[in-house]
């Protein structure tokens, strides 16, 4: 299921089942699990190490270096998980060891055409990343997050889990759990009540996010006086992913 058109260097390891197109390089230190669909004309570079039933799409660009200034060649390495579909053109770069020298992908994402994804990113489960979209250096989604196409994400910016992010929206700051952000500088919206509904959380789950939504942006608080109140209400898993978000930020959240 190797085209002799591919070049495979003899250290990469390849699991069962996997297939590779017609003048794609799998380089040297790259691991690649079960089942993997890997198109033509693809690149992998390592130390790479990718889990089962991946599917990449002609033209990306997996594991190379990041172009960061302060990247002076240390073996830094990326992870991907399982079951992620990754598009035409898409980039992703290894760590640099100013951070944990690590790139991570979760695992059932869908990352579309020409995304890219910078050093040092950590990418949850189930996101979805549309077409031209791009994260920078050392930022952090959320699982089950749907960035729009070209929406652009600064560095060190944490996106929490269940966030909608618009159409050509530009993030510099950190979205809560379940927020909505719209434009440039991206704004919060609402909550995301149809991905929250599709996802299987009850009427009262939402209505719950809604009211922690309104003491956090519309009630005029502090945050702290915010995260107060937002605690008052429960100890539901929506309120605990909601606080979460809120205490591990370090850039500050939009407003």
């Amino acid at each position: 299921m190797i085209d002799p058109r591919a070049i495979v260097d003899p250290s990469a390891v390849l699991g069962e089942n996997v297939s590779i197109g017609p003048w794609t390089i799998i380089g040297a230190d790259v691991e690649i699990g079960d089942g993997c669909e890997i198109a033509s004309h693809v690149v992998v570079k390592g130390p790479t190490v990718m889990g089962c039933n991946n599917k990449i799409y002609q033209f990306s660009t997996i594991g190379d270096d990041t172009p960061d200034l302060k990247y002076n060649g240390e073996p830094t390495r990326l992870v991907i998980g399982d079951n992620n579909v990754i598009r035409e053109g898409v980039t992703i770069h290894r760590g640099t060891v100013q951070d944990n020298s690590e790139t991570r992908i979760g695992s059932d994402n869908l990352l579309m055409a020409y995304v890219h994804v910078g050093h040092d990113c950590v990418i949850g489960n189930h996101v979805i990343m549309v077409n031209n979209s791009a994260i920078s250096g050392h930022v952090t989604v959320g699982d089950w997050t749907i960035l729009s196409g070209y929406s652009l994400v600064h560095q060190f910016v944490h996106i929490g889990p269940h966030c909608f992010v618009g159409p050509a929206a530009f993030i510099y700051h950190d979205v809560p759990a379940f927020v909505t952000a719209f434009g440039s500088p991206a704004e919060p919206r609402t909550i995301n009540r149809e991905g929250l509904k599709r996802r299987g959380y009850s009427v009262e789950q939402i209505a719950l996010a809604n009211k922690a939504y309104k003491l956090l942006y519309r009630r005029g608080l502090q945050l702290e006086e915010a995260l107060t109140a937002i605690a008052e209400l429960g100890d539901d898993e929506i309120i605990t992913m909601l606080l979460t978000s809120l205490e591990s930020s370090s850039r500050g959240i939009i407003r």
